[in-house]
């Protein structure tokens, strides 16, 4: 089981201390002070120790500097260390946590302006239309061709430009266009964009958009050709009417005048969609529903019925790599029986629809979903799976390896931790088997697995454990209580480490109060306070 995300952040220094995310100043002066006891370099004299009580002391110092600030210390329960680097100005200026948090977000909303400004987005398809009865009858694979190209770039804070062309071959007949388009951002909520266009589908357009409320947009715009000097006026408004879903309505006024509504859902889990257009001298409705099986794979069904089309489509695609996807679709209307092979890698398509047939044919039809279905299914159950199953075991083992050093690095500090924790820590626990009070016999922390699990001998699960019981008898305070703080993450805590990232970690802990033995087991995050009655064994 992966260690659960919800689990809060920037609490590192705060488990350093042992102290509560709420401590008071008065806390943390105190907290600070038993750990330079132990961990100050002067304590010591041989060189090895003075070296480890150094690393440590520095640690333990870092921690009381930013904590005990109190600019400082709203950073950091924000945005953590990277608050503290970041470039926040710290005074008088900033001293409510809004206003450090509105000066984070201007810092970091202008790095990304600047990352994105200095970036340019490519994208482009390629459509190529195939057909099998026209090459049965030796007249050639391919019927059409057509691509399309767009260059995007942010030339400056309010401003981007796109350009972009298409070509577009069918049969003996060809054509393009070339298109530049200037977008400047008005404010917040308004836009302007202007268009022209050359070859084919010569124009000239503006298009103003506007936000008209929290949930609502309005887009206008107007468009001349340049070949008949026709005018088109068009007209959106889109609402959202709900946090998945969203309505629009489209009017255009022009040689073919029309008005859309339309719809969209989208959900972590499936997304749909759907349209109703009536127009001068047409009609159409589409709709489409894709369900998402995994985070790779997905499902797909549509349909589209009108004035010139009537068609079902059915398919389903698998993301191959973060960028890369592949869909293979099946359609089949009164134009025909079609396969769709789709290839998506970053802003870049390569669809190839194959017509098999222009009848149709029931027997035809059948075969032409259930052979592809069939092959598919095959594919993914004895080649595909088979070889994703062997490449994520591989990058597992991969991964083992590479954080096993960082892993035995931590290991290596915690137990240098703890050694010169030793004598407190033994001093501490003498004191309290004298007057029955607080004794940790046993702690150990780590993978819950593990912890469930254990066996003598298993060394993958020992080495997921490590033994706290000596920095817990430290943390045990004079009047034999002892507490870890709910929020805090316990592998912070000076002499443990985590020595199973991304895993979910228990601490197990057993110890006796008054002569008698009791037990617990407490989640990562979870508070442990010791000791109490249910925990007797």
């Amino acid at each position: 089981m992966k260690e659960e995300d919800a689990g809060p952040s920037n609490r590192e220094l705060y488990a350093l201390l042992n102290i509560s995310p709420d401590a008071s100043d008065e806390e943390i002066r105190k907290a600070y002070r038993q750990f330079a006891q132990v961990y100050h370099p002067d304590k010591y004299l041989p060189h090895q120790m003075k070296e480890i009580a150094t690393e440590n002391f520095q640690r333990i110092c870092e921690a009381y500097e930013i904590l005990s600030d109190e600019h400082k210390r709203q950073i950091y329960d924000i945005y953590g260390m990277e608050g503290l680097t970041s470039g926040l100005e710290l005074g008088p200026k900033l001293n409510k946590a809004e206003e450090i948090k509105e000066e984070f977000e201007r810092l970091r909303r202008k790095k990304e302006q600047e990352k994105v400004s200095a970036h340019i987005r490519p994208s482009g398809s390629i459509l190529a239309h195939l057909s099998l009865p026209q090459f049965l009858d030796g007249d050639g694979i391919m019927t059409g061709m057509s691509m399309s190209s767009d260059l995007q770039s942010q030339i400056s804070k309010r401003n981007a430009i796109a350009i972009g062309g298409n070509l577009a071959v069918n049969g003996n007949v060809g054509g393009g266009a070339a298109t530049i388009a200037f977008r400047h951002q008005i404010s917040s909520v308004s836009s302007v964009e202007f268009m022209a266009s050359a070859g084919l589908r010569a124009l000239l357009s503006v298009q103003t958009s506007r936000n008209l409320s929290l949930h609502s947009t309005a887009t206008t715009g107007i468009a001349v050709s340049l070949r008949d000097g026709s005018i088109n006026l068009t007209n959106a408004w889109t609402r959202q009417l709900s946090e998945t879903t969203s309505g629009t309505i489209q009017l255009a006024l022009g040689p073919e005048s029309s008005i859309a509504v339309g719809w969209q859902k989208k959900e972590v889990k499936m997304s749909a969609s759907g349209e109703l257009k009536f127009g001068t001298s047409s009609f159409g409705a589409t709709a489409s529903y894709i369900c998402r099986f995994s985070s790779k794979s997905h499902g797909r069904i549509a349909g589209r019925v009108g004035s010139s089309a009537l068609e079902v489509e059915v398919g389903g695609g698998r993301k191959l790599s973060d960028y890369s996807t592949v869909r293979m679709l099946y359609c089949i209307g009164i134009q025909g029986i079609h396969w769709k092979i789709e290839l998506h890698r970053g802003g870049q398509k390569l669809i190839i629809p194959i017509l098999l047939s222009r009848q149709l044919d029931a027997v035809f039809a059948t075969g032409a979903f259930m052979i592809p279905t069939s092959i598919y299914f095959l594919l993914k159950n004895f080649i595909v799976k088979p070889y994703y199953r062997r490449r994520e075991k591989q990058k597992k083992l991969e991964n083992i390896k590479k954080t096993s050093a960082e892993i035995q690095q931590e290991r290596e500090k915690a137990e240098k931790a703890q050694q010169l924790l030793q004598n407190v820590a033994i001093r501490k626990r003498n004191r309290q088997l004298e007057t029955g009070g607080l004794v940790i016999t046993k702690a150990v922390y780590g993978n819950q697995k593990a912890l469930n699990e254990s066996r003598e001998g298993d060394d993958q699960l020992a080495s997921e454990i490590v033994d706290v019981t000596l920095p817990l008898n430290f943390l045990v305070n004079d009047s034999g209580k002892l507490k870890l703080h709910e929020g805090v993450k316990k592998s912070g805590i000076m002499g443990f480490f985590d020595p199973c990232p991304g895993e979910r970690k228990l601490l197990l802990v057993e110890y006796t109060y008054g002569g008698e033995e009791y037990k617990v087991a407490v989640d990562d995050y979870e508070e442990l306070l010791i000791p109490q009655r249910p925990h007797k064994v």
